[in-house]
């Protein structure tokens, strides 16, 4: 039809204003046509418009029009697509709260109809929606009755690709599991692939970023090298390449350089931006480690010129890491020095009594049992189980044990 392609071309030649006034002006002719093809028309011309991020600041306010007119015109399945749009575009400008309250009146509709592929995306953008709240529970049950109501219709790849990248990215969140979120990654990166969407370079990211957070930076290479791979090469993988660069290295500097070269494709991210802030800390920690151990006593301020980091900071996280234990020492904040201890020698005495009463029991059990079958007199019973408290008293105090002597006598 001559309207879509129309809109197809200002969509392809980055017309965002021209396109918008397309989608108004068409209107008035959209009474003339059929319901079905004036739907069909609508949407296609909201999803070219959307889909080009031109980020014009328009987007609610066109996306709100048309579902107002679907609403004049009592076009119920039209309406229904349009605020699955406009949930996804209150979900990327961060009206979350608007999202959530547009999403629930939305489902309540759905469930009792049999649009079950719209029902997916409303419940896959719910479970964004919590994720970004910091939800995870409620963002996992989201995304579980997403994939339940998606085993029983057909996914368009597109659709796929999405809950298996909202896969990845809670297991990554809520379990720390990246070599699962590595595999759901993957899935949805070859998802976006298969129809050359330009989305396929945010799992792909995400691939990468598993890779540095399971310790094997060397692979992010191999991946980035790979023949799907490369046509995607840009600022977003060259971020990730250098971040595997500075972990596998261990420096500070670099890491910090890399977050300020490329902020928009890593701190801009918060999905990103939230993994990278625990790899930092580990890296911090680990770097920390190695400038200390040589010395039982070191000034504070020498340890900061050392890593090139502020000392206040320095200070604070040295005291976090005495606190969770990942060394054993005491900061002397008023002479500015930390004492480093050597690590204490557990006694295992204990730990070995417990084990040894514990297979006691078991033997009082099992003689019981034994007992029981042959009619044991209870008298003999009662002396057994006065020998074993006593061997069990002699084992706490320090004596040897001998298993021999509970029986004997």
């Amino acid at each position: 039809m001559a309207i879509l392609e129309l809109g197809l071309l200002l969509a392809k030649t980055g017309q965002a204003e021209e396109l918008a006034g397309l989608i108004k002006f068409t209107r008035p002719f959209l009474g003339n046509v059929s319901k079905a093809k004036a739907a069909k028309i609508v949407r296609a011309l909201v999803d070219l418009f959307l889909d080009m991020e031109a980020k014009t600041g328009k987007e609610v306010e066109l996306c709100e029009e048309c579902i107002g007119w679907a609403k004049k015109e009592k076009r119920t399945f039209l309406r229904q697509a349009l605020e699955a749009r406009l949930i996804s575009l209150h979900f990327n400008t961060g009206n979350y709260e608007s999202a959530l309250y547009l999403g629930a009146s939305l489902l309540k509709e759905l469930k009792k109809l049999d649009d079950k592929q719209l029902l997916v995306e409303v419940q896959l953008l719910e479970s964004q929606v919590y994720h970004a709240l910091s939800n995870v529970p409620k963002a996992r049950a989201a995304l579980t009755s997403a994939r339940t109501t998606a085993n029983a219709i057909y996914c368009p790849p597109k659709l796929q690709a999405g809950l298996d990248l909202q896969s990845g990215i809670l297991h990554a969140a809520d379990e720390k599991d990246f070599k699962t979120a590595f595999s759901y990654f993957y899935e949805a990166f070859e998802g976006y692939d298969s129809i050359e969407n330009s989305k396929a370079v945010t799992p792909l990211k995400y691939m990468l970023l598993s890779k540095i957070m399971l310790n094997i930076a060397d692979e992010v290479n191999s991946i980035v090298s790979g023949k799907l791979a490369l046509k995607y090469a840009g600022p977003q993988v060259d971020a990730m390449k250098s971040i595997a660069k500075a972990s596998k290295d261990r420096s500070l500097a670099d890491f910090q350089k890399t977050l300020a070269a490329y902020n928009s494709e890593l701190v801009e991210d918060p999905i990103v931006k939230a993994h990278l802030d625990s790899l930092y800390d580990n890296l911090l920690e680990q770097n920390l480690c190695r400038i200390i151990e040589p010395f039982s006593r070191v000034q504070v301020k020498h340890i900061a010129n050392l890593i090139k980091l502020p000392l206040d900071r320095v200070e604070k996280k040295l005291s976090q890491m005495i606190l969770d234990k990942k060394f054993h020492g005491i900061l002397n904040q008023g002479s500015g020095v930390l004492i480093v201890f050597d690590e204490p020698v557990v006694d295992k005495t204990y730990d070995a009594a417990l084990e040894t009463i514990q297979s006691m029991g078991k033997v009082v059990d099992s003689l019981y049992n034994k007992a029981k079958k042959t009619n044991l007199n209870t008298t003999m019973y009662i002396v057994i189980v006065q020998k074993y408290t006593e061997a069990c008293s002699n084992v706490l105090e320090g004596s040897p044990l001998n298993h021999l002597s509970i029986f004997s006598g």
